[in-house]
């Protein structure tokens, strides 16, 4: 609103069209007054004339084209304005209309955006590491669907390999027809037993052949490396891969079994998790896809074939080098199977955007992945957005899967939830409850802490995940704007009962309202303004941690506010349905900020 009245000003006083980006408001430092301020400097070169008489110039045109604004100021060359109170109480009024307010709603028209994260393996259960890539891209989808796209959420499930062979011939060798009903054991952990146990047994080989190949005289580095090739385990397990794909009948069926015991462990994670997918895709359907799309470009002369008959793109021309996309013997390498997999997609959707959530390790990997997409004629490869985030450790260090030392993400989420009911208990907060209710509320109160304390963290940084500093009632985390939406609704659900409270939703814009808003109530009507914005500018930098500082900041000053103002208690009927409507927002606009990191929120703790 005031952004057009700034732009019809500068063309009515200086006669030129400025754009709406040219337009720069921000909140009032706290030392002046004020709650917008308008940089001026842009307008200097159209004004011609000094900060301080451009800035007052534009000020006078405000006042008199806007009601919205009481009064302003110039300092420097800087404009602040003083909102009119019935300007703050009629956005309190839009505000509480609206359901969604700040979020967008999408239309058959709007870009359609998929995200791919998660891309777990079927040789062993979720990690820590996929705790945050899961969260980041189910956060990821919700904020950009907040923004009007219409969203696929997809996984590409990595099931073929050597890495698979390895836990399936441990089984086969050591499993004695063990399975997850016989065992007790979740699917996915029980083939993690297995990979663990290959690794195991195959560093046993290699420390013995090594010994040998040293006794007879080679070197360390040379007889560690052949030791490492002739393993008799790694040779089996090489023997199985080609059976595989070769389309082995015994191979293919025990492939099956496992991995099916690994998918039924996946779902029960996933749902822990509160995560979930439109579309999932499987390497051994894509692999060979990938394949024929790259013979399709060397047959275009996109790509070269060098004499040993492997196949490589030349990127030296895009400042990268020359990649392998065929092995001479005719297999896949992974580019190979991203580019199968962008085919069925692209097949299967009409994407506008592909955002890919992978870590930073792969950074090259997206360099050149975009540039080959572009090439074979992808309309999004070139734009791909790669959704880079770094490592998650926790406190005691890094984590490896083959020495069976990971960081289990249902163990780790059932810690979480442990966590949150001690600490609610001895809090006092599960008083007069039931057993069902401290489950459900430890439940919701654990796993908030686990993503916000993930979430709040740039994706961009590694991280250290500590679970006792995440349950903390008090600070930026989880349960304490859990808390904080908890005691809202307590004091929506007591003023419910009053007759006075009765028509609080009409209250807030009634005439005799002017000449009662507080300067922090003031501050919280503009705090919740800015939700759209937040969750726009989010979008654009593909940010749920600009999310989750929005959520803090709010409740942050929603407790400053309650801690200085009674609601219920105020005996002015006015000012406090006014109160009652503020707290009702701030509850709606953390639960819908939350919801966005995935995060549910309590109506009692």
């Amino acid at each position: 609103m005031i952004c057009s009245v700034v732009m019809e000003g500068v063309k009515a006083l200086y006669g030129q069209e400025v754009p709406e980006k040219m337009v720069q408001l921000q909140k009032t430092k706290r030392e002046f007054e004020g709650n917008v301020t308008l940089v001026v400097f842009p307008f200097l070169k159209i004004s011609r004339k000094n900060p301080e008489e451009t800035a007052r110039e534009l000020g006078e045109y405000i006042m008199e084209h806007s009601a919205a604004v009481a009064s302003y100021n110039v300092v420097k060359g800087f404009l602040n304005l003083v909102i009119a109170e019935k300007a703050w109480l009629d956005l309190l009024s839009d505000i509480d209309a609206d359901a969604d307010y700040g979020h967008k709603k999408a239309t058959e028209a709007s870009p359609l955006v998929m995200i791919e994260y998660s891309s777990p393996n079927t040789n062993k259960p979720l990690h820590l590491g996929h705790v945050r890539n899961n969260l980041l891209g189910w956060s990821l989808a919700q904020i950009m669907q907040a923004n009007g796209n219409r969203v696929v959420k997809t996984n590409i499930v990595n099931d073929r390999g050597i890495h698979i062979c390895k836990s399936m011939l441990a089984w086969l060798k050591w499993g004695n027809g063990e399975t997850p009903e016989t065992s007790g054991k979740k699917g996915d952990h029980l083939i993690g037993d297995y990979y663990v146990a290959f690794d195991k047994h195959y560093r046993e080989e290699v420390k013995e052949l090594k010994a040998q190949y040293e006794a007879g005289g080679m070197g360390e580095e040379e007889a560690e490396k052949k030791a490492k090739d002739e393993a008799p385990l790694i040779k089996e397990a090489h023997d199985m891969l080609v059976k595989w794909e070769n389309n082995d009948p015994e191979v293919r069926a025990l492939w099956k079994r496992m991995n099916d015991w690994v998918y039924a462990g996946f779902d029960t994670t996933y749902k822990a998790m509160g995560v979930a997918f439109d579309k999932i895709y499987y390497e051994s359907d894509t692999y060979l896809r990938g394949k024929a799309k790259v013979e399709e470009g060397l047959a275009k002369g996109l790509f070269e074939r060098h004499d040993d008959n492997s196949v490589w793109a030349d990127l030296t021309g895009d400042g990268l080098d020359k990649k392998l996309l065929l092995r001479s013997d005719g297999t896949s390498v992974y580019m190979t199977q991203d580019i199968g997999t962008a085919e069925m997609r692209f097949n299967d959707y009409p994407i506008d955007k592909m955002i890919y959530v992978v870590g930073n390790e792969q950074n090259y990997h997206f360099q050149v992945l975009s540039i080959l997409l572009d090439r074979l004629g992808f309309k999004w490869g070139k734009e791909l957005v790669h959704f880079s985030y770094g490592m998650v450790e926790l406190p005691n260090g890094k984590m490896k899967s083959r020495e069976g030392t990971v960081v289990d993400a249902d163990d780790l989420m059932a810690l979480m939830v442990a966590d949150a009911l001690k600490a609610s208990e001895e809090a006092g907060k599960f008083d007069d409850m039931t057993d069902e209710e401290r489950q459900e509320i430890a439940r919701i109160v654990g796993m908030g802490a686990l993503k916000y304390f993930i979430l709040k963290v740039d994706a961009r940084k590694n991280m250290l995940f500590n679970p006792e500093e995440s349950i903390d009632f008090n600070g930026n985390t989880g349960p304490f704007i859990q808390y904080t939406h908890a005691r809202i609704r307590s004091i929506l659900r007591k003023a419910a009962e009053e007759h006075s409270a009765a028509e609080i939703a009409t209250a807030s814009v009634a005439a005799d309202a002017i000449g009662i808003l507080n300067e922090k109530e003031t501050s919280l009507i503009q705090k919740m303004s800015e939700y759209g914005a937040a969750v726009e500018q989010a979008g654009k930098d593909y940010s749920p941690s600009g999310i989750a500082t929005y959520c803090y900041e709010l409740t942050k000053e929603f407790n400053q506010f309650y801690h200085d103002y009674s609601i219920l208690k105020e005996e002015d009927e006015t000012k406090k349905a006014v109160r009652l409507v503020i707290a009702r927002n701030v509850a709606k606009i953390i639960r819908n900020g939350m919801s966005l990191l995935g995060i549910e929120v309590p109506e009692r703790m």
